[in-house]
């Protein structure tokens, strides 16, 4: 008997989260999710997507134990050129008839310091999933200054991305395949009353 209710329990250990983390939201009016690329060695084309969605599971006192999930809607594409999103939503690129979204789950998140994080994922684009190495910086955690309820927690990210690895490789080499994706983001939790 012992030897069931010690195994029962060992069980339920293991089967318990290992570390407790606070869950944010997207503060989508502080965000910005923008990529940049070469075109025809003439010039780098900036652009950015408007909608996405996400929650960050954040253990403040051990970072590595945070996760993030991120869900980025591929129709929202702007360059501030009307044609040429409609080119990008096109099956040629995007193709958001046969992929609406795009996907990022963090699968290890590694703390170096002051800081710092490097943040793996798999990231999912036109039906296909790589892992992608995210260079984050926690640029700060607090209540916010007008808004006393709310906690901000804000991190700036970038990495760089082989597109033709995700079956995107329209015009490539021409137009060019690493695709440089910068993010600036604040994401938002209530804070318990006091």
């Amino acid at each position: 008997m012992k030897k069931t209710l010690f195994a029962a329990a060992l069980a339920a250990a293991f089967a318990a989260p290992a570390f407790a983390a606070d869950a944010f939201k997207f503060d989508a009016g502080h965000t910005y999710v923008g990529f940049e690329i070469d075109h025809l060695g003439f010039s780098q084309t900036l652009g950015e997507f408007t909608k996405y969605d996400g929650t960050l599971n954040l253990d403040r006192a051990n970072l590595a134990n945070s996760s993030i999930e991120v869900t980025i809607d591929t129709n929202s594409i702007d360059t501030d050129q009307a044609d040429f999103d409609e080119h990008l939503r096109s099956a040629d690129f995007f193709n958001v008839a046969a992929h609406p979204t795009m996907t990022f789950k963090s699968t290890k998140v590694e703390d170096v310091g002051n800081g710092a994080l490097k943040v793996t994922g798999d990231f999912t684009m036109l039906g296909q999933t790589r892992p992608v190495v995210l260079d984050v910086k926690l640029n700060k955690i607090a209540p916010h200054p007008f808004r006393p309820t709310i906690e901000v927690a804000g991190f700036s990210a970038s990495t760089t991305i082989d597109r033709t690895q995700w079956g995107f490789d329209k015009y490539a080499p021409a137009v060019g395949a690493q695709v440089k994706i910068r993010i600036e983001t604040e994401f938002n939790r209530e804070l318990p009353a006091q």
